[in-house]
């Protein structure tokens, strides 16, 4: 008897045959281009799709996880495949599904697109991709299925339910479905229970560093299961490095302890017991985070916190809720009692915002464009007899660099203006608890008499910002037509929000990559 195929399942393998030619595979993953790129996606039911650059950094940490993410999948025999664009080629196709920085990856399913929400290491791909096409946690129905799990992943997530309708499974599958960083499963056999002590309805974390688990005690409901795979889901202390930045900086914990340490130097031995014995006082509140200070990457967040290298050992709270706002104590005590004491003080709220600040030069009023630092501006700003500008800055800023000289002009059009003070400020090293600045370079006229601050948005030519100036900051507020607005779409790390803010390939790899390609690449290597 002859059977027939449905239509979709034909269709699929035409597809198929049709581009096997086109198709290549790099690693285990799919090479995508114009081309193939539609036919691909439509006939495999779920694919991940890394938008990269070949020159950027975050795309080349990111290569070995995505290659080890489509060998395990294969291994699982999973559907899911793994695909991959170089988007300085294929410009049409980063165009056609908005691509604003590098890595950018999105899931198909069946053709249609939705962003990608995980991590950056293989586990956390393979596990996010499995929660998204298939049920929140895995049945496991004997002992030996709970230890391959368990061993499979450093993190798991196993619940028991006699009855899986039940209210408290159903707030359990829940809280499954709500977390694709770690694999959850569900189970009601008894051989489970009995192995791991369990007895009526159960939740167990287990891990494969600190304490191995951690029982959930408490009120089964989906928020309070998943603060609790929250905050016993990392290291009490985490090292920082690429690995683990993401879980870090875009976890649910926004207050974090970071301890600048030199491994060289002897100090994660001589300190450790104390941090681990400090944090787990803060489990779930703060996050103890260590940092290796004899990495030259890492150089960077030293800067961002104005700290030296001789501070080592030093401390810093970060709270990325408020601005990334840093608290600096009083000393560097990293003793268990000092950490703890340091930790606490923030938490009740009595320690005063740290801002960094240079020395106040001395010709700083010397040059027709003042120089401003953290510690003189409120008094020289806010003078009730002065229209005073200010470009708040960055150094490395491409467009700050071309600002400079029609600056310069205008505080030589205006230095014999009693009434107008043209100044700039270097606002990488120097903060002020009233203005946080999100973009360079940021121009703001604080009006004499009122102090009522207007932010200049006008064309940055000489006959614009003078306008301005001779109208009180009447003209040039509304934004330009044609001014371009990059959007900030990435993830929500210390080190992602670095690159871009400091423009990592804004404006000297924009350069690079024009003489080279003849393209303008992204705004932001992610």
């Amino acid at each position: 008897m002859r059977v027939v195929a449905p239509v979709a399942a034909v269709l699929a393998t035409l597809a198929l045959a049709v581009t096997a030619q086109e198709i290549t595979f790099d690693e285990g993953v799919i090479v995508l281009t114009k081309d193939n790129f539609k036919a691909a996606t439509e006939a495999h039911e779920f694919i991940l799709v890394e938008f990269y650059a070949p020159w950027c950094g975050h795309c080349k940490a990111l290569a070995p996880e995505y290659v080890k993410a489509a060998a395990k999948l294969t291994e699982l025999e999973s559907a899911i495949k793994l695909g991959k664009v170089d988007a300085t080629e294929e410009t049409q196709l980063a165009e056609e599904h908005g691509v604003r920085g590098y890595p950018t990856l999105k899931f198909f399913r069946n053709g249609k697109a939705v962003e990608y929400g995980g991590g950056r290491q293989a586990d956390d791909i393979v596990n996010w991709l499995v929660k998204k096409t298939g049920p929140p946690a895995k049945a496991v129905s004997s002992v030996d299925e709970a230890k391959a799990m368990i061993e499979a992943s450093p993190v798991v997530i196993l619940g028991f339910f006699k009855d899986q309708e039940s209210d408290g499974a159903k707030q359990f599958l829940a809280a499954a479905a709500a977390t694709d960083d770690h694999p959850f499963g569900i189970t009601s056999d008894d051989a489970v229970f009995t192995q791991y002590e369990v007895e009526g309805e159960g939740i167990i974390l287990f891990k494969d560093f600190d304490e191995g688990k951690n029982k959930y005690e408490g009120e089964i409901t989906e928020e309070d299961i998943g603060k609790f795979v929250t905050a016993n889901s990392l290291p009490l202390v985490v090292d920082f490095n690429h690995e683990t930045a993401s879980k870090i900086f875009g976890g649910e914990i926004k207050s974090h302890l970071l301890i600048f340490l030199s491994k060289e130097a002897g100090h994660y031995d001589a300190h450790n017991e104390a941090c681990m014995n400090a944090a787990k006082a803060f489990k779930g509140q703060v996050l103890f985070v260590t940092i290796n200070t004899d990495e030259e990457d890492h150089s960077r967040i030293l800067e961002f916190f104005g700290m030296k290298k001789e501070e080592v050992p030093g401390l810093r709270i970060i709270k990325l809720e408020e601005d990334m706002a840093k608290y600096k104590p009083d000393s560097y005590d990293l003793s268990e009692s000092g950490l703890t004491a340091f930790v606490q003080t923030f938490l009740d709220g009595k320690l005063k915002q740290h801002l960094l600040s240079q020395e106040l030069p001395e010709d700083w009023d010397k040059e027709p464009v003042h120089v401003l630092v953290a510690t003189n501006f409120d008094e020289v700003v806010f003078n009730k007899d002065k229209n005073v500008l200010v470009e708040f800055y960055a150094p490395w800023c491409g467009h700050c660099k071309q600002l400079a000289p029609i600056f310069d002009q205008l505080g030589e059009k205006f230095a014999d203006d009693d009434s107008i003070m043209i100044a700039k400020m270097d606002s990488t090293v120097n903060e002020l608890e009233h203005t946080k600045i999100q973009s360079f370079p940021t121009l703001k006229l604080f009006k004499k008499d009122t102090n009522e601050v207007i932010e200049y948005n006008g064309e940055r030519t000489l006959e614009g910002l003078t306008k301005f100036m001779e109208t009180g900051g009447v003209y040039g507020q509304a934004a330009p037509e044609d001014m371009e607005v990059v959007e900030y779409s990435g993830a929500r790390t210390l080190e992602a929000l670095t690159d871009f803010l400091e423009g990592k390939v804004t404006e000297e790899k924009d350069e690079e990559e024009e003489d080279e390609e003849g393209d303008v690449p992204a705004k932001d290597e992610l």
